[in-house]
């Protein structure tokens, strides 16, 4: 497929864009050096800026080439619905009643395991949580898990071999994680609908696989950290919450109807008003709204949305040439440099395809969606919640990258040899 301009602009930013990622905490040291010119470098530091900026400058070059109209025509062509969802369930997953809940009963299960509580503790969050994502999607898992994580473990002083590697760990689970069921992983939104993929297929090809691989990773991890994790001081009592149970009840239903109305924004945006409505007349039940996180994280699954539309020209045709067994290694690897959603959105469009190309596309993007934060939607709402248990609030994309590597190739023996 021949590439117009734009398109050739828009995979040129593309790739500028992942480039940046890599880069950023650079920018924010500069900014510590060049006082004056803070400000602009700080916004350039901010991993969750990097695509809304870029897809900026694409847009702008859209207005200059092809006029106003055109530009706006383009956005409006494509579908936001995504990000705005996962800022809205980020929020309401996040609030004091729902964490609440979510941590009395990964407590309890923690407990009830033989062992250090903050080994056990660190087990189930990293085993149940991302297994949870398959019911109140992958979002909603990873900012519940983020939260549990760098309000348990990780607000001791511990080392950053134990930080990436509970990172690494977190990002494979929860984008593998999420396959049980058709409707909670992104990638598999994507394309369950239109080749007909229900929950007993969904569990039955990749669900059970995706299940032992992620008690696999989350097991191995504990046991590496095993002495680090034992010798940490056990987490503060806490006081009875007094946590009315009548809101945390409204509290889950408003989780419940986002999810269920995931696709329809107008939906899940009213009730997410309403939702805004009811924290501010309990206030003194509330903590305060992680607005600002999930607002950033919207702002960067947007501006992929913007610039991954322009990368169909050369996907799809990549897509198309591969066997199965190529294209798993092929989706895997690519997932690392654009978001997995995208990728099976475009291999749905390729014609003719058997079931075996279909298992291959999907397996593998949800096998590589934790290699990189642009990998997997809910990779960026993790980031936000834990980079300030980073030093410098900064996390190494290469330093991801590469303590991702083994629980990735958990998951590829899971998918290939299961």
């Amino acid at each position: 497929m021949t590439p117009t301009l734009p398109e050739l602009i828009g995979t040129t930013l593309f790739a500028i864009a992942i480039v940046h990622t890599f880069l950023a905490s650079r920018f924010t040291k500069l900014a510590h050096r060049h006082p004056a010119h803070a400000g602009a470098l700080h916004l350039l530091g901010e991993v969750e800026t990097v695509f809304g900026f870029w897809a900026l400058i694409f847009v702008l070059f859209l207005a200059a080439y092809s006029g106003t109209g055109a530009a706006i025509g383009y956005l409006e062509a494509q579908s936001f619905a995504e990000p705005m969802f996962v800022f809205v369930i980020m929020v309401i997953a996040a609030s004091r009643p729902i964490l609440l809940l979510a941590r009395g009963i990964i407590e309890a299960i923690a407990k009830a395991i033989p062992g250090p509580f903050n080994a056990t503790l660190y087990l189930v969050i990293l085993s149940v949580t991302p297994l949870l994502g398959s019911f109140i999607t992958e979002p909603a898992a990873m900012t519940l898990a983020a939260l549990l994580l760098r309000d348990g473990v990780l607000t001791q002083a511990v080392s950053n071999r134990l930080r990436y590697a509970t990172l690494g760990v977190l990002f494979v689970n929860v984008s593998i994680g999420g396959t049980l069921t058709p409707f909670a992983a992104p990638p598999v939104l994507m394309v369950a609908g239109q080749w007909g993929w229900g929950i007993d297929f969904m569990f039955a090809t990749f669900g059970w696989k995706a299940a032992l691989a992620v008690l696999v990773n989350a097991t191995a991890a504990t046991a590496l950290l095993y002495r680090e994790l034992a010798a940490l001081p056990p987490p503060e009592r806490r006081a009875p919450s007094g946590m009315p149970l009548a809101l945390t009840g409204l509290h889950l239903l408003f989780l419940v109807g986002v999810v269920a109305f995931a696709h329809h924004p107008v939906v899940f945006g009213g009730l997410f008003l309403f939702f805004l409505g009811v924290t501010q007349a309990y206030e003194r039940h509330q903590d305060r709204l992680i607005l600002r996180e999930g607002l950033l994280v919207a702002f960067f699954l947007a501006g992929l949305v913007a610039l991954g539309a322009q990368q169909r020209w050369w996907l799809q045709d990549v897509l198309a040439g591969l066997d199965p067994r190529a294209l798993f290694y092929g989706a895997t690897a690519l997932t690392a440099i654009t978001d997995n959603a995208a990728l099976t959105y475009l291999g749905s469009l390729v014609q003719g395809i058997d079931a075996d190309f279909k298992y291959a596309l999907v397996a593998g993007a949800v096998t590589g969606g934790g290699l990189t934060v642009i990998a997997n939607a809910p990779n960026p709402a993790g980031f936000a919640i834990l980079r300030e248990r980073f030093d410098n609030g900064a996390i190494s994309p290469l330093g991801l990258f590469l303590a991702a590597l083994a629980p990735t190739l958990v998951a590829i023996a899971a998918f290939q040899l299961l």
